[in-house]
């Protein structure tokens, strides 16, 4: 099994996702199940069996997560020399080379990928494109509607 890359920030987020799975919600559903079966007939419950499905979620939920955490490498950025070069955990900034519209992007892990606020997953088709490249380079990006050229205009390589 292959390690999937994850920034510290991300690591961070899933750890801070579990530990309140864990100390918060778990309790609070048990204590949910506990009064609805105070209640009596469980047949007829809906009390119950919300907190039922909500149980299965949290436990599915804390689950999913473990496992993440535990097929993951945390990558520092901060700890890897700088070369000027488009790396996991960069921040790039991509001019179109048809429509001159510019768009920023955080290369981040796969459950890290949220393109609405800028990061994309470091196994998107935009970021296999850019890996290895400069500023000045352009990468060809392969989508559905066809070639896409990117001209690198900026790359950052910041702290999370």
């Amino acid at each position: 099994m292959s390690l999937l890359p994850m920034t510290v920030a991300g690591e961070k987020a899933l750890r801070d996702e579990l530990k309140k799975l864990k100390s918060i919600d778990r309790p609070r559903i048990t204590q949910a199940i506990a009064e609805a079966r105070a209640h009596g007939d469980l047949k007829e419950n809906a009390e119950y069996h919300a907190a039922r499905d909500q149980q299965g979620f949290c436990e599915g939920r804390i689950q999913e997560i473990e496992g993440k955490l535990g097929g993951v490498r945390v990558i520092d950025i901060t700890t890897i020399p700088y070369t000027g070069k488009v790396i996991f955990g960069t921040t790039v900034s991509l001019i179109n080379c048809e429509t001159d519209e510019e768009v920023t992007y955080r290369i981040v892990g796969e459950d890290e990928a949220n393109v609405k606020i800028g990061k994309i997953s470091v196994t998107s088709p935009i970021a296999r494109a850019l890996i290895g490249k400069e500023v000045g380079d352009v990468a060809v990006v392969v989508a559905p509607s066809g070639n896409i050229e990117y001209e690198i205009d900026k790359v950052e390589h910041l702290a999370e």
